[in-house]
């Protein structure tokens, strides 16, 4: 389901994103920051957490039915059957290794060369993030999609003000989609994670999570909320 993978996008980047921010010292490369920037300030940590988890939908793009192809109405319902004709149908490329590291060097480039194109991206993912946690209105996709359209405006236009940068936004695209990928292993059909190589991977064997069912709407759900409440009180708390 949308929340999930959104919300463990989100839990990921919190948890990780100072990890990724002094690595490239500590292995002596301080070039390689450019791929990550600042990114610890207040502002576009939380920046990073929503675009983090609005890339954690990606996958499910080749998914006409899944959240993701809702969020803009027709756009997006669109564009999800031209990715499913693409790459083979559900749960085939898209949700890959192969495929969050395209996303990932594919959006880092954008954004490094592109600042429209980089926005668009920084829109399209905060559309995700915030119709993935269930903002909208129940059966009402046009209506939903124009609440979804000046939500997902409102954020950008707070995080320009606040002066947040991009330099991260191909690691938190690269993280999202490798999230979703690895939360769709733990289901009883796992993925093709070395798309194009044949096989699909389930993490661990013995647990077959059943999308949609009790154990996720009333618990995994829930138990990801407090993680990324109490990760967000963690890293904006003052040192």
């Amino acid at each position: 389901m949308g929340h999930s993978h959104a919300l463990s996008g989100a839990a990921v980047w919190l948890a990780v994103a100072p990890v990724m921010v002094a690595l490239p010292e500590a292995l002596g490369h301080p070039e390689w920051a450019t791929m990550t920037g600042p990114i610890l300030t207040p502002p576009e940590l939380v920046a990073g957490a929503v675009v983090c988890a609005g890339a954690a939908m990606l996958p499910d793009l080749d998914h006409p039915s899944a959240t993701i192809a809702q969020t803009f109405g027709p756009v997006t319902w669109l564009l999800s059957k031209g990715v499913n004709f693409v790459s083979g149908g559900h749960r085939h490329a898209t949700h890959s290794l192969l495929f969050s590291v395209l996303m990932g060097v594919g959006a880092h480039l954008l954004g490094d060369r592109y600042p429209i194109g980089r926005d668009i991206l920084v829109v399209l993912m905060i559309g995700l993030a915030i119709r993935a946690v269930g903002i909208g209105v129940p059966g009402r996709t046009l209506t939903s999609a124009i609440v979804n359209v000046g939500l997902t405006a409102a954020l950008f236009l707070t995080f320009m003000t606040l002066g947040v940068t991009y330099s991260w936004l191909g690691l938190a695209i690269g993280v999202g989609c490798l999230v979703h990928v690895i939360g769709d292993c733990l289901t009883e059909r796992g993925c093709p994670v070395l798309w194009p190589i044949k096989g699909r991977w389930l993490l661990p064997w013995d647990i077959g999570i059943k999308t949609g069912k009790a154990f996720e709407k009333q618990f995994l759900g829930p138990a990801l909320s407090i993680v990324v409440i109490a990760l967000f009180c963690l890293r904006l708390m003052p040192a």
